[in-house]
């Protein structure tokens, strides 16, 4: 058995992969005794070749690479990130789960996806803080009441647990809440889903790029891709700010910037980059337990287990790279939650930041392989990339492995929009969470 540089685990030393725990005592000993803790996952050096390249180290990139390894053996892997690890959408996110979408597409891949996050703190031997707490969509007009209508009919078809709930139900899940019927927006109802809730989305990276370093994936940060090598229309490799490295497979799994990595590889994506904006308050003592969003307010709020206040709105209305704040969003996002919850006005916000959300034009995701063999996209994924993560590094690890998608993502290959088969999900994701 050997140390791994992780400073809480070791690797046993016969190539399993497997992660054993220190006890308690071990890690408070360490603790008194040690100045740093060592890192996570290991430094290597970029060799000249492997057998997938993996652009992205976000959790699609991360969980790809995890799955690889794990489920079919997949070991010679490199993810590259320009930045470090988690630096882009997968920071920057609220990290919201639910399976609770639209189109039975959506509902059966996003439902496989939380039943992943259920148990995946077993699985990577790191706690993810998963915390399933309930998720509202609030209705305030009779039009959004016959859309949770519908939304409820197509989930409880595919078995997943989501009910319409009347304005006393609603003030019962969240006694802040303002259900009378005298305000702006008056709540009519709400979809209720019981298994929607949070997870601390730091800890999902960190997990699963622990993991797949346990079992080979080399990790390289700090890792610009250049440019994408083809030939004969045939993926031979990349180029990097490090050096060449040939691959028969290259994977594009970088969210925001997915358009700019594919057109190397002469890839056109139907996609567009918006921010999306986000803001937290100071820690409060918990009373809010289940997550609430208004798609007619364009908000959504949650409370974090330290007492943040999480705070959320749509995406920018024109398309940019920009990652700044804007006070004209966190004057909208304060005015629509105190509509919803006036008692709220005393708090303070901390601070607020943005993200970049790959759009398509149906709101469903890109993934699969293309024109070019060997490039395979993992793309497209709005406002809803985080709470995939597990499902999509399943599937394209699978996708990857086995030369055909599987099943559960089929219908959202790139060939969609030439053959008008487009999975519309703007009913169930209108609102950036």
């Amino acid at each position: 058995m050997e140390r791994s540089t992780n400073g809480v685990h070791l690797r046993n030393g016969d190539g399993s992969g497997k992660l054993r725990g220190y006890s308690a005592w071990s890690l408070l000993q360490h603790g008194l005794t040690s100045s740093e803790w060592p890192r996570t996952w290991h430094d290597h050096d970029l060799r000249n070749s492997y057998d997938v390249v993996i652009i992205g180290g976000g959790v699609h990139g991360l969980a790809t690479a995890y799955y690889l390894a794990t489920n079919h053996g997949i070991r010679n892997v490199a993810v590259l990130e320009q930045a470090y690890i988690g630096s882009g959408g997968s920071g920057r996110n609220t990290a919201i789960l639910r399976s609770n979408y639209l189109t039975p597409e959506g509902v059966r891949f996003y439902d496989r996806s939380v039943k992943l996050y259920e148990h995946l703190a077993a699985d990577l031997n790191f706690n993810v803080m998963f915390s399933q707490r309930g998720h509202l969509t609030l209705a305030h007009n009779d039009s959004s009441l016959r859309t949770m209508r519908w939304r409820t009919e197509v989930n409880k078809l595919q078995g997943v647990d989501s009910d319409v709930i009347g304005p006393d139900k609603v003030k019962e899940l969240v006694p802040y809440m303002d259900t009378s019927p005298y305000t702006r927006y008056p709540i009519l109802g709400a979809l209720y889903h019981p298994p929607g809730g949070i997870v601390r989305h730091d800890a999902v990276v960190w997990g699963y790029a622990r993991g797949a370093d346990a079992h080979g994936v080399h990790i390289h940060q700090k890792t610009e891709v250049t440019g994408i090598d083809v030939e004969r229309g045939t993926v031979t490799g990349v180029r990097t700010n490090r050096g060449p490295i040939s691959a028969p497979v290259v994977v594009n799994a970088t969210a925001g910037w997915s358009t700019l990595i594919s057109d190397m590889a002469g890839v056109e994506m139907p996609v567009q980059t918006f921010p999306l904006q986000a803001a937290v308050t100071e820690p409060v003592k918990p009373f809010l337990d289940t997550v609430v969003v208004s798609g007619t307010l364009h908000v959504y709020v949650s409370q974090t287990d330290r007492g943040e206040l999480v705070f959320g709105a749509s995406v920018d209305p024109f398309a940019s790279y920009s990652i700044r704040g804007s006070l004209e969003f966190t004057e909208g996002v304060a005015g629509h939650v105190l509509e919803l919850m006036p008692p709220l006005s005393k708090m303070r916000l901390l601070r607020q930041w943005a993200g970049l959300c790959d759009m398509t034009p149906d709101y469903s995701p890109i993934m699969g392989p293309t024109d070019v063999e060997g490039f395979y996209v993992d793309v497209g994924w709005g406002t809803y990339g985080f709470k995939a993560g597990p499902v999509s590094g399943e599937a394209m690890a699978a996708c990857i492995a086995d030369g055909r998608p599987p099943e559960i993502i089929s219908a959202f290959g790139i060939d969609r929009f030439t053959e008008g088969r487009l999975v519309g999900e703007k009913g169930a994701a209108a609102v950036g969470h």
